[in-house]
Formats: structure tokens, sequence, C-alpha cells
């Protein structure tokens, strides 16, 4: 796998989870998987793999760092159903990766694919990176269950209106429903951080079809539209369209001229966005 990050930078993200009842909980947020395939992003020591690899049809753990994946290949030897990947994660292909035998050889003959669910206790600081490349594969899940800073967990789940909903909030809940569930303090891992961490669950259902929206496309206005916060949605999208031309979609989707990106739903920008030409 390639390694985009540098070794200094990845050491940021590892706060290893120590509460025991705390990783039961959240390996219990993915339901029963006892017929699926979980892939366990960042398992650093295996304080959640224990749980996955009892419960599991098959387990897949993408590991970064190279010491841990070693140490985690070393103790879940014994595991048939068990694979770890060294690499990072925002260089894995999964449609190749969660349609491909395990075993020594690691073929990639093709299977009958299959929808994986997907768990993690994601670094602070690649949070946001991570998601959107976890979205560009959501085909590929049906359930997603991660660990966060808490900040970044109310900016997933934050609802338009209020000051945390941005282009992560819109993108998340473009592509899932998202619940919180549970908060956990510093305590629970080591070292601590200085953060406390929120597990969210999140169900695979992308809106594009019930918005009327191409993916790619409406993507690329939503990164327009929240580029620069503090600007009016009108200001923002001016790098693109004529403001003659966003002043009749704002209208016709029946949204006040002035009005900011995160005020608006996702039914809201979607019909901005339908009414801007080339956009039918």
């Amino acid at each position: 796998m390639v390694n985009l990050r540098s070794p200094k930078k990845a050491k940021l993200g590892q706060n290893f989870l120590t509460d025991r009842k705390a990783a039961e909980r959240i390996v219990d947020a993915l339901g029963d998987v006892s017929q699926s395939l979980v892939v366990e992003v960042g398992p650093g020591r295996g304080a959640l793999t224990d749980t996955l690899v009892q419960r599991a049809g098959r387990v897949i753990a993408i590991e970064f760092d190279r010491m841990l994946a070693t140490e985690l290949r070393f103790k879940y030897s014994r595991e048939p159903k068990m694979e770890v990947l060294e690499g990072d994660v925002l260089a894995i292909d999964f449609g190749t990766v969660l349609n491909r035998t395990i075993g020594p050889l690691n073929d990639l003959r093709p299977l009958k694919p299959e929808r994986a669910r997907l768990l993690g206790n994601l670094p602070y600081y690649i949070t946001s990176d991570i998601l959107l490349h976890i979205f560009k594969f959501h085909d590929q899940f049906d359930w997603i269950v991660i660990m966060v800073q808490r900040e970044v967990a109310d900016r997933i789940a934050a609802k338009p209106g209020t000051r945390d909903y941005g282009l992560l909030s819109a993108t998340a809940q473009l592509y899932t429903h998202v619940e919180k569930l549970f908060t956990l303090p510093p305590g629970a891992f080591a070292p601590p951080p200085k953060v406390h961490s929120s597990v969210l669950r999140m169900k695979v259902a992308p809106r594009f079809d019930e918005l009327g929206v191409a993916a790619d496309e409406f993507i690329e206005f939503l990164k327009m539209a929240f580029a620069m916060k503090r600007k009016t949605l009108l200001n923002n999208l001016k790098k693109q369209y004529a403001e003659g031309q966003i002043r009749a979609a704002l209208k016709q989707a029946g949204a006040r001229a002035d009005v900011r990106a995160e005020a608006l739903s996702l039914e809201k920008s979607a019909a901005v966005f339908r009414a801007l030409p080339g956009m039918h």
C-alpha cells in the first residue's frame, strides 16, 4: 500500500481504547455480524478486534503503523477469517479489497460481491478525509460505526441552520442516516487524548435519486456552496455562475437571495442545484 502521511504525523492519531466495556458497546452497535464481513479501520492494539474476531463472519483490519500491523498479524495468526492489511486507508480501493479471497496469497479471484460493515476508531486529524474516501465506496457498505472526536461527531450529525452544519454534515447526510450513540471520556484511552470521543452509527442510504441530482456534480456544487462559510451562497457560487443565474435559481427554489449554504436543507440545496444552468 502507498503511505500518504508522514510517520511523524501518523503518530498523532494513536490513542488506544482501553475500556473493555466501551469496546463491547461499540461492536454491539454493528448488530449481528455473524454472517458479515467487517472492515476495521485503525485497529491499533486490537481493543475492538478481539470482539470482532469472535463475532464476525470475516474481518479485514487496515492498520497504517507497520509495527502494529506486524503485532496484529502475529496475534491473530491462528484465525483463518482474519486478515490484516498494512497501509493507508486513503489509498485503499475497497471495491477490490472487499471482493477478494483471504489467505497467504491474497489473490484477486472474483467473489460474489457482499455489502460489508465498517468499524473504526478514526484519527482525529484526518477524520474528514477518511469519511469522504469511504463514501466514494458507499456501494460496498451497509452500516458504518465510527468513533471520532466529539466536536467532529457534532459536525457530522448537525442539522441545517445550526452553527456546526457544513460540508462534512451535508456530505455525510447525503450518503447515510447518522445517529449519535454515546460519548467516551479521555480516560477510556491510553494515552488519554485532550478531547472526548463520540460514537456514531451510520446507515448507508444515498439520497441522490430521491433528490434528483447526479452524485459527482452535486458534491462539487456543495464544495462550492460551503467554500467560504461566512459568504452567502450567491457569492460562493459566483465562481461558476453569473449572478443573474444564481438569483433566478434561488428564487425558483424558494430560497432568499442572501441565504448561506448552512441554512439550507439538502432538499433546498438540491432544488437550487437543479435550477442552475446545465444541472437539469
